[in-house]
């Protein structure tokens, strides 16, 4: 099943920050794509546990 979600990417504390904007979960890396890249890990890992 595929899901569109929204997220936004901030930096905070050097570190950038993706939050999802549908569900509480976040994630950080040092570039843009790397808190995305973990942000999509985090979510796929949410989404397995609720179901």
């Amino acid at each position: 099943m595929k899901r569109t979600l929204k997220c936004v990417v901030f930096e905070e504390d050097g570190a950038c920050v993706a939050r999802c904007l549908d569900v509480e979960v976040a994630s950080e890396g040092d570039t843009e794509e790397e808190a995305i890249a973990n942000l999509r890990e985090a979510l796929e890992l949410y989404f397995d546990s609720i179901i």
